[in-house]
């Protein structure tokens, strides 16, 4: 089907029809993954509420990150899992496409300056113990980290993943468009503007100048607090504490990694790389698989949470 008019009155989202024999297996799947993934962050989300022990800097970003995975995989999932089960889901209206492409968008640019965050705390938490002593340390900490602190760190994240989806999102569908096939299972940026008529440059030009900011910048505030991290580590001379230490931040740099790495490799690179094949691999990698590992990562590495857990399902079977 051949649209030549910018206005195209919908799209087809083509997502695994290359393998129709199997997408009803892949149903259950994700399907599956999905469930996981709401069950597993609403559990950290409930337990940190109904936790006074949790309710510190660092557990506050974690529940506001499980909300953020909620809400980032509820973009796409659902609208897959219809297209699997019926050829007459795979449509799209223009408007719903928009929308769809500026709440992933927002999501994950606001998933990217949240995990910034995080990284921010846990040098806070981590840095002053060594720099200065154990007395002092708690009453400086909850300075630096203080409730309007941590609250304007969340809402300025949500600011920025905002801005980024906005500006995306206008600029990709002011194009003029050829085709309706999006051979993707969501509307991301890539695939739609391989159906556009016109010159994109202008738009890969601003994916590598504002995703760079959004996407780079917040890695570089990552990977340079969790330097500074590893070098105070170092200079510990308990081997138990830099175990506990280190523990602390390998989730952290787990989820940072599977975000980031697939990330970079989706959004990076010139319009003519474009291998939807393998882009909807990546896809599935860091709007999907990320989501879901994120209350393994964090609940199973973490003592306090399991120990949390613990105490509200034993209080609730008690009742």
């Amino acid at each position: 089907m051949s649209v030549n008019h910018t206005r195209v009155p919908r799209f087809i989202l083509l997502g695994f029809s290359e393998i129709t024999q199997h997408q009803l297996s892949l149903f259950p799947i994700f399907l599956c993954i999905y469930i996981i993934t709401v069950g597993g962050n609403l559990s950290i989300i409930i337990t940190y509420k109904l936790s006074p022990s949790l309710h510190t800097p660092m557990y506050f970003f974690l529940a506001h990150f499980s909300l953020l995975e909620i809400l980032y995989v509820s973009s796409t999932v659902p609208k897959m899992l219809s297209s699997l089960l019926s050829d007459c889901s795979k449509v799209i209206s223009f408007s719903g496409c928009a929308m769809q492409m500026f709440c992933v968008l927002l999501f994950g640019g606001t998933e990217c300056y949240m995990l910034a965050a995080m990284a921010y705390d846990r040098y806070n938490a981590i840095c002053h113990p060594l720099l200065y002593n154990a007395i002092c340390h708690p009453l400086l900490y909850k300075v630096i980290m203080n409730n309007v602190i941590c609250t304007q760190l969340i809402i300025g994240s949500w600011i920025i993943g905002a801005i980024n989806s906005l500006v995306h999102t206008v600029l990709t569908f002011s194009l003029t468009f050829c085709s309706n096939k999006i051979n993707h299972f969501f509307c991301d940026v890539p695939p739609v503007l391989e159906l556009s008529c016109t010159n994109t440059w202008i738009n890969e030009l601003v994916i590598f100048l504002v995703s760079g900011c959004i996407i780079i910048g917040s890695f570089i505030l990552i990977i340079m607090s969790y330097i500074k991290i590893i070098l105070d580590i170092l200079k510990v001379h308990s081997r138990s504490g830099r175990r506990k230490t280190f523990s602390t931040c390998t989730s952290h740099l787990i989820v940072v990694t599977i975000f980031y790495g697939s990330g970079i490799f989706m959004y990076f690179r010139p319009k003519s790389s474009y291998g939807m094949d393998q882009d909807r691999l990546v896809s599935v990698m860091y709007t999907v698989i990320a989501p879901m590992l994120n209350p393994f990562v964090y609940s199973l590495r973490n003592s306090e949470i399991k120990l949390a857990m613990q105490r509200l399902l034993y209080e609730l079977i008690k009742v």
